[in-house]
């Protein structure tokens, strides 16, 4: 059964940091890209931020640049997502998701390119 489960999510303070977790089991992240989104109360989902499974490579949404960092752990068959110097407007519910390996990256931030979603961790930035 394939299943993904975050993890990491709380309450912080603005400027304070989180590790997001993505566990997957019934598959392997190896032959996955790896998409992280989010969703805050009335607003779309959003992309986030993205790993490659061919190279590596890593992508990140102009609001996430310089302060999240995407990375994976092919031993855990885990993939994070740290989040630093949070503010009030990253609060949402945090979603990890699968995309079948491709090249075109162009395509990472759309929402029905994924196949498999975890059920969220929610993030909470409040003083």
């Amino acid at each position: 059964q394939v299943q993904l489960v975050e993890s990491g999510g709380g309450l912080v303070q603005p400027g304070g940091s989180l590790r997001l977790s993505c566990a997957a089991s019934g598959f392997t992240l190896d032959n996955y890209d790896i998409g992280w989104f989010r969703a805050a109360p009335g607003k779309e989902r959003e992309g986030v931020s993205y790993i490659s499974s061919l190279d590596g490579r890593t992508y990140y949404s102009d609001s996430a640049k310089g302060r999240f960092t995407i990375s994976k752990d092919n031993a855990k068959n885990t993939v994070y997502l740290q989040l630093n110097s949070l503010k009030p407007e990253d609060t949402a519910v945090y979603y990890c998701a699968t995309r079948s390996s491709s090249y075109y990256f162009a395509a990472w931030t759309v929402v029905w390119e994924y196949d498999y979603w975890g059920q969220g961790t929610q993030v909470t930035v409040s003083s």
